[in-house]
């Protein structure tokens, strides 16, 4: 068996782990996050006074996300270690919903790009316009 160098184990490394690459996990976990609902979730839970949401508040401070695609979404970010999912036995039941370290960790991102697009929707919006247009007339 051939043995390589401390620098060729550091490069394959670095290999292994370019979400250039079509065969790269990391790639895979980019597309993850970069899901629509992953991020409007993760950044309801960070958002939310005690860290924490039912799921039913998740689906109310979520416009437009069916309740197929919420269910989803929490358990991929639940098997992600993202979020964690807290059942209590009451009638009826209630579910809870809250960010992991790591979640948080990722949720601060996350909230950064929703502010992004808050506050430059209007501009990327004007320039949308602008291309129609040109784009139209060519």
């Amino acid at each position: 068996m051939a043995t390589s160098t401390a620098a060729a184990r550091r490069e394959e490394a670095r290999l292994a782990y370019d979400a250039f690459l079509e065969e790269c996990p990391t790639g895979q976990l980019l597309a993850r996050i970069s899901d629509k609902w992953v991020g409007l979730i993760v950044s309801a839970l960070g958002q939310a006074e005690d860290r924490s949401l039912r799921y039913s508040d998740l689906g109310r401070k979520i416009p437009g996300v069916s309740q197929k695609m919420l269910t989803q979404t929490l358990r991929s970010l639940e098997r992600d270690g993202l979020v964690t999912r807290t059942v209590t036995p009451t009638v009826p039941v209630r579910v809870d919903y809250r960010l992991t370290d790591l979640g948080s960790s990722l949720g601060g991102l996350l909230s950064s790009v929703k502010l992004w697009a808050e506050s430059h929707f209007d501009e990327v919006s004007a320039h949308r316009d602008t291309f129609d247009r040109a784009t139209a007339t060519s």
